[in-house]
């Protein structure tokens, strides 16, 4: 009995005949923030893969579990509160719910809003008998003194009910046993029938719970409520929210300088070794140079520089959600977002932006309305990822404070975090801009009402969040930048190193952007070291210290003195480092992030329109600050 997958740390995902080749299949629905997933991943183990809907963006997952020799497909259906509105996510879980393909359909309810969630129960349970309601959080319920007789439950509903606590084996043996013997037919489920008329389920839903939940507590749930008045008020929210962000950025910036030295060491002291392996073995000079100067230095540069502040911010960033305030974040920006004519929910994906700008864009499937779907994907490219983080922090250290103690005391991280907190705030000022014009103009509609759930506080995972921040999503994102880094090492290298008249390719691409990044303040080397950047933004910095020193590879420079020094020979001031930092922020999605909105929006059109809108603004900005500097540096003198 019980739950084998776990064990066998099999990855089906790699194995897709698996998922061929099952006794019965078995729906997971429910209300988000209610531990679906968390059931999900604790029936199937490894035993999953993911996917998309056929022709749609919203993703699904299904999984495996074997139980009693028998394998069960599991299918874990999109989160959603109803079946009666028309969101792509409630589209496809009602039509999957209606389609009879499930053998039983799992419904998890979250024991401390019960009634809120039995809305979705009795509609499920309109289309299809074989339902099977799973009570889960009841560690949680436990905490606030909430008790739900499950038995009385199970009689008033008509069909099984099981109570979990995702976390525990033993309660998933239990939730395992009874789907079992409802898709073997040892358990029949007779669920009562409700009309579909909204106001009679609530009624009955509430009728329900007076007769099943005992409360030792009536203000069990008085503590989130107090938060909540703090975290979500007017006058409160959104500075508590600006210091959060602060602080996570702060740590991000000052606990990614030391690991990212570590392994930039590291890569230093390994390629010699690697270096006189491969000449031992008689590779061609070019080839060597090749490998070494062009797709090492690239690959490692983007590893050392990319990795550290992703391990830092993306666990800070899980932290919050698990915690549950990231949707109060939401909750606090959905009245700027509506008056942008967008979702409230593109506060999310904004926030997923600062980690990766293709993270953003997939999480835009939340969003229901398509209009606004493409509002945020459009927009989303204008809030910093964490590849242009270490760019910006390195300009704002070296030229707003002084170059010759940057980044060695408490003082020069915090002109350094301010900063880049501007720059940040100049990128959700055009969010809103951009979201504004587009709402008015090429994506023209009404808004959605969105529905903005604030889930109850809860102690977060350490273990969870570490495993779902590293692996999920660290590793994936430095994976998808890795496999585009070799390409643009190569193209690198050959642009540097192959001359025609004794001058590199790369001086003719960079004399020729030359008069035209003059006008927005910058010089050729640095435009061109952006078009190349576009595989990863950060190799940008790298590709400008290789023109400006003429090394032919890219080159890393571990003092900050001798990058000012450098830059400052070359002609950077003030104005520069501002129209550099500037430009950094609006430009174009790296490669990673266009594909990925070429997949989510399956048009060529509008991952044009992602990579020339942000790219536009970002050369006026630059012009107007480069003229407004000229103008005022002609009256002063």
């Amino acid at each position: 009995m019980g739950l084998s997958n776990s064990s066998t740390g099999k990855k089906v995902s790699s194995n897709l005949k698996d998922f061929s080749n099952y006794d019965f299949t078995v729906a997971i629905a429910g209300n988000p923030n209610v531990g679906k997933s968390t059931i999900f991943n604790g029936l199937t183990g490894l035993n999953q893969h993911t996917g998309n809907w056929t022709g749609k963006t919203v993703e699904n997952a299904a999984g495996i579990c074997i139980h009693n020799n028998q394998k069960f497909l599991l299918v874990d259906i999109p989160g959603t509160y109803s079946l009666m509105a028309d969101s792509e996510e409630e589209k496809i879980a009602r039509d999957y719910i209606d389609s009879n393909k499930a053998n039983a359909t799992v419904v998890i309810v979250d024991a401390t809003l019960l009634e809120r969630n039995l809305n979705l129960v009795f509609q499920i349970m309109n289309l299809t008998n074989n339902v099977i309601v799973c009570v889960n959080l009841l560690d949680e319920a436990k905490k606030k003194g909430v008790s739900v007789d499950l038995n009385k439950l199970s009689k008033l509903l008509g069909v099984p009910v099981v109570g979990t606590i995702a976390r525990k084996k033993k309660t998933l043996n239990n939730l395992i046993n009874t789907i079992a013997d409802v898709c073997n037919k040892k358990i029949e489920p007779k669920p009562i029938k409700i009309d579909a008329d909204i106001d009679k389920i609530f009624e009955r839903a509430h009728e329900i719970v007076a007769e099943v939940v005992t409360l030792k507590n009536e203000n069990y749930n008085e503590r989130d409520k107090k938060i909540d008045r703090i975290l979500t008020s007017k006058k409160f929210g959104i500075p508590i929210m600006i210091l959060f962000f602060c602080l996570i950025f702060w740590i991000t910036i000052v606990g990614a300088n030391y690991p990212s030295e570590l392994l930039s060491s590291l890569f230093a002291n390994i390629e010699p070794p690697l270096k006189n392996f491969f000449t031992y073995i008689h590779t061609p000079t070019w080839l060597l140079s090749l490998l070494f100067d062009g797709v090492y230095k690239t690959v490692t540069w983007i590893v050392s520089v990319m990795l550290p502040p992703m391990a830092i911010f993306f666990p800070l960033f899980t932290l919050l959600e698990d915690l549950g305030y990231l949707p109060r974040i939401a909750f606090n920006l959905d009245k700027c977002f509506k008056k942008c004519c967008s979702s409230g929910k593109q506060a999310l994906t904004m926030c997923m932006g600062f980690g990766c700008n293709a993270a953003g864009v997939v999480g835009c499937r939340i969003i229901s309305s398509k209009r606004e779907r493409l509002i945020a994907i459009l927009t989303n490219n204008f809030v910093p990822c964490n590849g242009r983080f270490p760019f910006l922090i390195t300009i704002a250290t070296i030229f707003f404070t002084s170059a010759a103690h940057a980044g060695e005391s408490l003082k020069s991280s915090l002109i350094a975090t301010f900063i880049v907190f501007v720059i940040i705030c100049i990128g959700i000022g055009f969010t809103f801009l951009v979201s504004y014009i587009l709402s008015k103009t090429i994506l023209k509609g009404a808004t959605d009402c969105t529905l903005l759930e604030l889930p109850p506080y809860r102690k977060p995972q350490i273990g969870k969040i570490l495993i779902h921040s590293l692996l999920d999503r660290t590793l994936f994102v430095l994976g998808r930048a890795l496999s585009v880094a070799v390409p643009a090492g190569i193209l690198i290298w050959v642009l540097s190193n192959v001359q025609i008249a004794n001058i590199s390719i790369l001086t003719y691409i960079s004399n020729f952007f030359d008069p035209f990044a003059k006008l927005m303040g910058l010089d050729g080397y640095i435009l061109t070291a952006f078009l190349l950047g576009l595989p990863a933004n950060e190799i940008v910095l790298p590709i400008i210290l290789m023109c400006y020193t003429g090394a032919g590879s890219l080159v890393d420079m571990s003092s900050l003195q001798s990058l000012f020094d450098i830059l400052s020979a070359n002609g950077w001031t003030i104005v520069t480092a501002i129209n550099v930092m500037l430009f950094s922020l609006l430009h174009f999605p790296c490669t990673t992030t266009l594909l990925t909105i070429k997949n989510e929006t399956k048009s060529w059109k509008w991952t044009a329109a992602s990579f020339l809108i942000p790219t536009v603004i970002g050369i006026v900005m630059c012009m107007m600050v480069n003229l407004i500097y000229n103008v005022v540096l002609i009256i002063l003198t």
